[in-house]
């Protein structure tokens, strides 16, 4: 597992969040709005995960904890399950006697 440099963390994490901080201050400022989104990008890109808060929680947690802590915390938490691809319902799929109408019409 590849882990960031602490200190980009560090610098990474303190812009998000006086981004945050001013964000907050003035919501309609659609200039602070978006370098607060872009800042909240980049921690997600360098923490790994989808998520702006998400991602300033893991940098919090991999700050505080060791290099070897931090990765063993990783290792050890359950992946979400995701969801499996699959096919439209079974009514809105064709017949396999490739008649062209979806099954139950006419």
């Amino acid at each position: 597992m590849l882990l960031p440099a602490k200190s980009e963390v560090a610098r990474q994490l303190r812009r998000y969040r006086a981004w945050e901080r001013m964000m907050l201050a003035s919501p309609a400022d659609r200039a602070v709005r978006a370098a607060f989104e872009d800042s909240g990008h980049a921690l997600c890109a360098l923490m790994g995960k989808r998520c702006a808060r998400e991602a300033a929680d893991a940098a919090e947690r991999y700050l505080r904890a060791g290099l070897a802590a931090y990765a063993e915390e990783q290792r050890k938490r359950p992946r979400t399950a995701t969801a499996a691809r699959r096919g439209p319902p079974a009514a809105d799929r064709h017949s396999p006697a490739g008649s062209g109408t979806p099954s139950g019409a006419a």
